[in-house]
This record gives C-alpha cells, sequence and structure tokens, in this order.
C-alpha cells in the first residue's frame, strides 16, 4: 500500500510497508532465520541497538537449527537478562507492563483492568510468569501463532481491537527511528492518567508533538476524514483489497463509526480533519 501523508507523519510508514516476518516451511538457513532473528530483536527491544556481546547465541543456534519456533525465541528474548536489565529494572513496573504490551503483543494496554491482571501477575508469581502471560496468551496464538515475528500493530483497526487502543499506541510509539530507551520523556510510563481515568489522549505527529486529531481526542463540530482499505470479498481469490473508500464524519459519530469499520474488517489509514 502506497504511504499515505498522515502515516509519515505519523512516522508508522515504514511498518506500513513492511510484510510480516514468519518462518515457512522450507525456510532457508541463511537469509530466512537472518531477517526473523532481526526483526524479532528490533521487536521485542523496543527498537533499540543490541551489540554483538549482548546478543542471545544459543537461542539463536537454537532457532537456526530448528530445535524452537518463532515464539520461543521471542519468548528467550524476552526472559533473558538483557531484556529485564533494559525494561524492568530501569524503571518503574507500569512503564515494564506497558512496554511488555507493545513488545509482545503490538498494541497499548485497553484498560485499568488489564494493567491490574499484569501487576497482580508479577506480585504474586514473578517475572518469568508475567512474561509468559503474554506470549502463551490466546491473542498471541491467533495474530502472530508459532512462527511469525510479533509487530506493532496498534496503529491499524484490527478485529477484537478497542478504538481506543489506536491513540493510546501513539503515547507509546514515537517513529521508527526512536527506541523505547530514548525518548525525552525517559523511563516513566505513558498511560497511566488516560487508562486510570478511562480516557484517550490526542494523536500528535512524532517528529514534533503536535496534535493531529484535536484536544482531548477531537475537536467538536468538526468534521474528520476517515479513510479506509476495504477488506477483500470472502471466498474471491485472488485476495486483493478494494480501492480506497472515504468517510466524512463528525466528532459525535468518529468513534462508532470506527467500530464499525473494525467489525466490517476494513483497515483505517488515516483518520484527518476536513
Amino acid at each position: 500500500m502506497a504511504v499515505t501523508t498522515a502515516a509519515g507523519r505519523l512516522g508508522v510508514s515504514p511498518f506500513d510497508e513492511s510484510e510480516k516476518v514468519e518462518l515457512r516451511q522450507n525456510w532457508s538457513k541463511t537469509n530466512d532465520i537472518d531477517a526473523v532473528i532481526r526483526a524479532a530483536y528490533r521487536q521485542v527491544f523496543g527498537n533499540q541497538y543490541i551489540m554483538a556481546s549482548e546478543r542471545q547465541t544459543s537461542a539463536e543456534s537454537l532457532l537456526r537449527q530448528g530445535d524452537i519456533s518463532v515464539r520461543d525465541f521471542v519468548r528467550a528474548l524476552a526472559l533473558s537478562d538483557l531484556y529485564r536489565e533494559k525494561f524492568f529494572q530501569s524503571g518503574p513496573q507500569n512503564r515494564f507492563i506497558e512496554l511488555n504490551f507493545k513488545h509482545l503483543l503490538g498494541r497499548a494496554p485497553y484498560s485499568q483492568d488489564e494493567v491490574a491482571a499484569h501487576t497482580y501477575l508479577y506480585q504474586t508469581q514473578g517475572y518469568e510468569a508475567e512474561i509468559n502471560s503474554y506470549i502463551d496468551s490466546e491473542e498471541y496464538s491467533e495474530t502472530f501463532g508459532e512462527n511469525t515475528v510479533p509487530k506493532n500493530r496498534g496503529y491499524l483497526t484490527q478485529r477484537s481491537q478497542k478504538t481506543v487502543g489506536f491513540p493510546r499506541f501513539f503515547k507509546l510509539y514515537r517513529g521508527y527511528a526512536t527506541s523505547d530507551r530514548s525518548q525525552k520523556t525517559g523511563d516513566r510510563a505513558r498511560l497511566v492518567q488516560e487508562i486510570a481515568k478511562n480516557v484517550a489522549s490526542p494523536i500528535s505527529e512524532a517528529s514534533t508533538g503536535a496534535a493531529i486529531v484535536g484536544n482531548n481526542g477531537g475537536t467538536r463540530e468538526k468534521l474528520y476524514r476517515i479513510r479506509v482499505a476495504q477488506a477483500a470479498a470472502p471466498g474471491r481469490l485472488p485476495q486483493v483489497r478494494r480501492s480506497n473508500t472515504e468517510y466524512l464524519v463528525p466528532y459525535e459519530q468518529l468513534s462508532r463509526k470506527l467500530q464499525q469499520i473494525n467489525r466490517a474488517g476494513g483497515r483505517v489509514t488515516s483518520v484527518t480533519e476536513a
């Protein structure tokens, strides 16, 4: 799909252009496995550079030999001392949970209940149980399976995804060129207040921080243009997408329309003021 202006402003165009990274049958022990390993490090460690001495060589070797799946390799990275040092020991627990959602499920947490459940899980069962709860979840299985590398997907509309996850994702993601350890807001949690209040912040531009969708989630009395790539008609081959569709929607109906598009299998490519 062509890179939209909105995707460029939000900083998601590299993800939008990229296809999922997975190991298929008869995979190559050079190109295919190297691509999977690179993608897994980039996703799990929040786009942070990993030095050669920090790489998890034992897990890499097991994956190259076919002894573990991509899911198990992702698990090994997230359970490593390196991940613990970078994201657990270096900041507050609520920030750690936010990043676990982003790194392992590719989205932001939807509610206080989700955050509270993971807080309780860590406090009662420990670090490994907290990490495994994402990777062993039904959501992970349905979205990524055994051989696909997790990817950031919170900026897309998808089935079973709550609308509030869209603006919250951009509080955690500030552009493809930045890492989760180098943002100007430091190690503090990004979503504590809005999750506690069950509200969503405005979506801001990755490079400048300027609001793209108005203050407090939108400007009343204004229209918004929603561009949607419609899903292919079921049962037809080849599976291709139809041309984009546009909707002009008043602010009061914006959330409801996004939910309708989500349920219909469409994919929102941009939301801008009309």
